[in-house]
């Protein structure tokens, strides 16, 4: 699980914007690009071409229950 502290200061690669942490906090989410970060034994992978692409039913699902950073 992502600590509340540097969940606020993580912001997507591609466009500096909050994220949030999804899936039981297995990902972090940009919904503004859709695409998802995963995050591997605690630490999140934000590269910009590991990250994949989300459909519209994983968005929906994912701004439903996301909690977001704060923002910058």
């Amino acid at each position: 699980m992502i600590d509340d502290a540097l969940l606020e200061i993580l912001v997507c690669p591609a466009d500096r914007g909050p994220l949030l942490l999804v899936d039981d906090g297995r990902e972090l989410y940009n919904p503004r690009l859709r695409r998802a970060y995963r995050i591997e034994d605690g630490i999140p992978v934000l590269l910009v071409d590991e990250a994949r692409d989300v459909d519209d039913d994983e968005h929906g699902r994912f701004t439903g229950q996301g909690r977001p950073a704060a923002p910058q």
